[in-house]
Formats: C-alpha cells, structure tokens, sequence
C-alpha cells in the first residue's frame, strides 16, 4: 500500500512538472512572438501599435493557463471550503438532509 501511495505521489509530481514546463513555454513563445510582432510594428508603421491587440489576446489565454497551472483560485479559497462544509454539515444535523 506504502508502495502505491508513493508512485501515486510520483505520477501527480510528474504531471505538475509537465503543466509547468508547458507553461513557461506557453510564456517564452509569448514573450518571443510579441517582441517580433512590436519590431515589425515599429519598422512598419509605429502609428497604430496593431502588436497589443495579440498581446493583449494572448496575455489573457496566457494568465488564464498561469490561474490553472499555479492553483489560484480567489473566489474558492481553502478557508471558503472549509466554511461551507461546516455549514452543509450544521444544516445536515439541523435538518437531516442538505437542500
């Protein structure tokens, strides 16, 4: 059993490593193409910076994959869980059934 709950905490480690390194590629690729796309704006026409348009379409792709790769989540905190599973199993003593 010792054994299992070891390789599970192996296998759930070598995923974490995967969604990180996926992420920093997603943020070298991003930060790579935006500096290209602000050059060629810049050697093109300056007047009109066309590039914020794909960095701003990107960043927010790029800051919802960071929300999911390092676990923010400020709405559903560990303390709002616990709150609510104290107050669904008050209710349930209350009431015998949750609604």
């Amino acid at each position: 059993m010792e054994d299992f709950n070891k390789e599970n905490k192996y296998i759930r480690a070598k995923e974490r490593v995967e969604e990180l390194k996926k992420f920093y590629g997603n943020l070298t690729s991003y930060i790579f193409v935006i500096t290209l796309l602000a050059v060629v704006n810049y050697i093109t026409f300056w007047g009109y910076k066309w590039f914020l348009w794909a960095a701003f379409g990107w960043g927010i792709g790029l800051f919802f994959h960071a929300v999911k790769v390092f676990r923010w989540n400020p709405f559903f905190t560990r303390s709002w869980e616990e709150r609510k599973l104290r107050e669904f199993m008050e209710e349930d003593e209350k009431t015998g059934r949750w609604e």
